[in-house]
């Protein structure tokens, strides 16, 4: 079982290293990253040319925290989406590029992506 998991999170990995050579950040156009857990899920604004976090939302906050039940079915997916989407829409940030970290567009991912655009974010 533990063999079987080490490839899918390889597999994973190999994926979201092709995906990052052809998606790239900008201080106009950042970047929001996806990473997802079995317990959570983060998303992060980033500007790769500086480097630096713009705007980053989780499951794991505490203003989400007393909503949510579990960190890591798609009604948390869809609450964090719409708390970064207002974090970046506060920073002045109303375009992105989506990168999915290698994750399918389904799900928890869909879910977050979709609740985001709803907000306000361009993508």
């Amino acid at each position: 079982m533990i063999l079987n998991m080490n490839k899918k999170i390889k597999a994973r990995e190999r994926r979201h290293r092709r995906i990052r050579k052809k998606i790239f950040g900008t201080p106009d156009l950042p970047r929001l990253n996806v990473f997802k857990s079995n317990t959570n899920i983060y998303a992060q604004i980033i500007d790769d040319l500086a480097r630096r976090t713009m705007v980053s939302a989780s499951s794991l906050d505490k203003g989400l925290a007393k909503d949510i039940k579990t960190g890591g079915n798609i009604d948390a997916a869809k609450k964090v989406g719409q708390l970064l989407a207002r974090r970046a829409l506060e920073a002045n940030i109303t375009k992105v590029v989506f990168d999915r970290g290698g994750y399918i567009y389904h799900g928890k991912i869909k879910a977050l992506a979709e609740s985001a655009r709803e907000t306000g974010l361009v993508f």
